[in-house]
């Protein structure tokens, strides 16, 4: 599957389920981790749990292998590592607080 199908998959999931402000950064050639970053915004920590259950449902159920899902649900802040694809779900305060989206650079966001 490309990385757009992926990245395409992840975003729906995300919107579908409630997720505000879901941001996509193309990082390829910034980065050796990964090609994108998704940041989505959850209103609680267990709206993010909810998010990434679903996310992590859907990605399997496209036969996708997922290396991990790492954060504990009240940190506010939970990434599922699909390889090329990163996924971050994150309570607005942990948001602002650490800014990917500035870290990055306003040049690596793509147009859904």
């Amino acid at each position: 599957m490309s990385n757009k199908a992926l990245n395409d998959i992840c975003t729906e999931t995300l919107s579908d389920n409630k997720a505000e402000n879901v941001l996509s950064l193309d990082i390829k050639g910034i980065s050796s981790f990964a090609d994108n970053i998704i940041i989505a915004t959850a209103n609680s920590n267990r709206h993010a749990k909810s998010l990434s259950e679903k996310l992590v449902e859907e990605i399997k159920a496209n036969k996708i292998s997922i290396l991990g899902v790492e954060g504990k649900i009240e940190s506010g802040w939970i990434l599922v590592d699909c390889g090329e694809v990163v996924v971050n779900i994150m309570k607005n305060e942990i948001r602002e607080f650490y800014d990917l989206e500035g870290l990055w650079g306003e040049n690596t966001l793509i147009d859904s």
